[in-house]
């Protein structure tokens, strides 16, 4: 079998720069969840609500999920640039963690200062200091509202503080899975026990996910020999496991249920996207949106902000329609500031700094 190349990561990280391992068909399920997330919070936070039917009441709601899909491809990803460099002592600290930061911060800050902007209080600039430092996924059940979505941001990032001790964990198959397990117990006592509100936002809870990105990495050779000879049937699989969570997800009433339907049904895929040569998931509209797909979540309710400032339920009657157009409107909106921000302010800031 050939070996696969090249592994692009999730959001917020990318891992062009270094030498590593990149799965293209990760772009698809990067730029299908960063739009689903949109789509979703669209939903949640019109003021004029379509009708409610299938789609509505259980698909899109299900988007919000994405997070946990992310931390899963956010943990594979990074092992495929930087597992083997931490291991082998191949890499400088320094280098590792202003990287996190360089690419990170100034776009995250920018939106930090347009939602201050738009709304000016105390509060807001306690959360935006917050913020800014990107290390407020240690602040215990912190709340943030100031680019709320950025919740995600503050975990990632403290995964990343880990990383050096998460290659630890996963120095071998047998440690992994030890490693795995007691992290299920940690997550059961955060969430029973310890702080019974304790949910994705907190590094403790959702290292399960990222754990069990490791493991994927660690048995990627082989799961990408199986869905290669078997492409179909995982693809399959994936459908049913999804359609069977849509059935029962209310009737699982078992403590850490959720947790162990999302590890199952977001893994199966990932696994196929790591070995699949899907059209669907790789071509030139994914590998492009995957590229701003951090930018676009981050960014994206500022837009809805906007939009929704417009007022456009003045001008359509229809609730579905409505909708639609709003979700068309923050989406391009969100894809135009993503490519302008990222491809042409950052780059002629950095040009006009090196002249001086």
């Amino acid at each position: 079998m050939q070996k696969v190349k090249d592994v692009q990561i999730t959001p917020p990280e990318s891992l062009n720069s270094v030498n590593n391992e990149r799965y293209t068909s990760l772009d698809g399920l990067r730029t299908f969840a960063a739009l689903g997330i949109v789509v979703m919070h669209v939903l949640s936070n019109i003021g004029v609500k379509p009708s409610e039917n299938l789609l509505t009441e259980r698909i899109i709601p299900f988007f919000t999920q994405f997070t946990l899909m992310f931390m899963i491809v956010s943990a594979f990803s990074m092992c495929c640039g930087y597992y083997h460099r931490f291991r082998n002592n191949q890499i400088s600290l320094d280098d590792f963690y202003r990287k996190r930061y360089v690419r990170i911060l100034p776009f995250f800050a920018l939106l930090v200062l347009l939602d201050i902007v738009l709304s000016p209080s105390l509060d807001s600039i306690y959360e935006g200091f917050a913020d800014v430092t990107l290390a407020f996924g240690l602040l215990p059940d912190a709340n943030i509202k100031v680019i709320g979505v950025g919740w995600f941001l503050g975990v990632v990032f403290v995964f990343y503080m880990l990383f050096p001790f998460f290659t630890f964990l996963i120095g071998n198959k047998k440690l992994a899975w030890g490693t795995f397990l007691v992290a299920w117990g940690l997550c059961y006592l955060a969430s029973e026990y310890f702080t019974p509100s304790a949910g994705r936002g907190n590094i403790v809870y959702s290292s399960i996910f990222f754990i069990n990105g490791g493991l994927i990495y660690l048995y990627r050779e082989t799961l990408v020999r199986i869905v290669r000879q078997w492409q179909w049937g995982v693809w399959a699989l994936c459908i049913l496991t999804f359609v069977a969570y849509m059935l029962f997800s209310g009737i699982n009433k078992m403590p850490l249920g959720f947790e162990v339907s999302m590890v199952i049904l977001f893994s199966l895929w990932v696994i196929y996207a790591i070995g699949c040569n899907d059209c669907i998931l790789q071509n030139r509209f994914t590998k492009y949106i995957s590229g701003i797909s951090m930018e676009i979540y981050l960014c994206h309710m500022v837009i809805f902000r906007v939009i929704e400032r417009v007022h456009l339920e003045k001008y359509i009657d229809n609730a579905e329609m409505l909708y639609v157009l709003t979700c068309l409107l923050t989406i391009v909106g969100a894809v135009i500031f993503s490519h302008v921000v990222k491809f042409w302010f950052f780059p002629k800031v950095e040009t006009l700094s090196a002249h001086k």
